[in-house]
């Protein structure tokens, strides 16, 4: 492979995505020097138009990025050269390169993070209405993927609620990072043009600006936590998925996902294989990359700015287009699902899990622990050789294993009661769930 060594400093094949930012920045840094008299507002309305009219023809597939340009800022100061001449060198003034990248990647990734919000408040929206729809949707509850006791479905999806709503916060705590503009960085010492960076901050809407040049110039501390916060949010989607695909198997079949987010195997046409979710639960381990090669890239750097930093767009665009696009399809997807409530229903009925309350009623009754324990192991196997759930043997098979077995037994072990049971906090009785909706209704009010 031949290769110059301009075509491999080049960064504009990635950076040139980063067009819309630098172009932004550029009409800020106009109206700023504008403000600071530096040119004429006339000056200003040319820089503007021009640079205006470059974004339309870029967007349009008119002018296009090549290798010449290096990287997006040489390219769109030659784009601007192009139309308005000399007047082009003023925007120079003020800002180096240092500045203009760190401004841009802010600005993006502060869009980025405000899709990303929006997706996920999109998904909690949904993981809210499924659950309103399942309060009484009576499921087992898994521990070491072995049924455990009964649960509904609305409180696992309030499981899941739970998560992407700390990955909200997680991103809104992350976005006040990012939403800091840099000062005049230079290399990293600032410029000695005293210019008004709150106005330049106010017009870009940023909250503020950063302190200290040097810091500014070789922080990238901001797309870290970007990307960590894509990493968990990957993991909960990622979990999530695995769930689903258990699920919609032939196995479980709780669920139905519709065939747009399947593929029907060639060989085996039986078999619907749910590769959406499968896909998502790969691209976690993409995002995790994304991660480790960041911090990679910054675990041994001196100040302030070296060219290895010119790398870190790549794991930042990559882990924000996978989160978005993954996060997008996972609602589709599973707007689509359809629940197979009465699978559900006897999955939780024959598994047994009632036999908790069965070794709790005769501890009531006053059978010691051990006892208790051999008296339900024996009443569980003569269930299963019958093909029975518990609560469906007759009163006289339970008094064969102790003679402490009485009707009201029934109502102990019957599976909505085993779930209403439930009086902790957070539990999955029907009224926590209720009242976790309501809270979820009462915080949505509060915004």
């Amino acid at each position: 492979m031949k290769l110059s060594a301009k075509e491999f400093m080049a960064s504009i094949a990635f950076d040139r995505k980063l067009y819309e930012e630098e172009i932004e920045c550029s009409i800020a840094h106009a109206k700023m020097l504008a403000g600071n008299g530096i040119i004429t507002e006339e000056e200003t309305e040319k820089i503007v138009a021009a640079l205006k009219e470059i974004r339309k023809e870029i967007q349009d597939g008119k002018l296009r990025f090549t290798i010449e340009h290096e990287d997006v800022h040489s390219g769109i100061h030659i784009f601007l050269t192009d139309k308005i001449g000399e007047l082009a060198k003023v925007m120079r003034v003020g800002r180096g390169v240092n500045d203009q990248v760190v401004a841009d990647s802010r600005l993006f990734l502060k869009k980025e993070t405000e899709a990303i919000n929006e997706l996920l408040t999109n998904l909690l929206d949904t993981l809210e209405g499924i659950a309103r729809e399942n309060v009484n949707t009576i499921m087992p509850g898994y521990s070491h993927l072995q049924r455990s006791q009964p649960v509904t479905l609305a409180h696992h999806f309030l499981a899941y609620y739970q998560m992407f709503n700390r990955d909200r916060k997680r991103f809104a705590n992350c976005l006040e990072g990012i939403n800091l503009l840099p000062p005049d960085c230079g290399a990293s010492a600032g410029t000695s043009f005293d210019l008004d960076r709150t106005m330049l901050a106010e017009e870009l809407g940023f909250d503020g600006f950063l302190p200290n040049a040097t810091d500014a110039a070789s922080d990238r501390d901001f797309a870290m936590e970007f990307i960590n916060c894509c990493a968990i949010a990957m993991t909960h989607l990622s979990r999530f998925c695995e769930d689903l695909i258990l699920w919609d198997t032939v196995e479980f079949d709780f669920i139905e996902i519709d065939l747009e987010f399947c593929t029907q195997s060639k060989v085996m046409p039986q078999k619907r294989n749910l590769d959406v979710a499968e896909l998502i639960r790969g691209k976690a381990g993409r995002v995790y990359g994304d991660l480790i090669n960041l911090l990679t890239i910054f675990k041994g750097l001196p100040m302030t700015y070296n060219r290895d930093m010119q790398e870190d767009k790549v794991p930042v665009m990559d882990a924000a287009n996978t989160l978005e696009s993954s996060l997008y399809l996972f609602v589709e997807m599973i707007k689509t699902m359809k629940i197979n409530r009465g699978n559900m229903q006897r999955a939780a009925k024959y598994g047994y899990m009632n036999a908790t309350e069965l070794f709790n009623y005769l501890s009531d009754k006053g059978i010691d622990s051990e006892n208790s324990a051999r008296i339900v192991g024996k009443v569980v196997e003569y269930a299963i050789n019958r093909g029975k759930p518990i609560e469906e043997l007759w009163l006289d098979d339970l008094k064969n294993f102790s003679q402490k077995f009485d009707s009201d037994v029934y109502d102990e072990i019957a599976i909505r009661n085993v779930i209403e049971s439930k009086k902790s906090t957070g539990s999955t009785s029907f009224k926590s769930v209720e009242e976790q909706l309501a809270q979820i209704k009462r915080d949505k009010k509060r915004k």
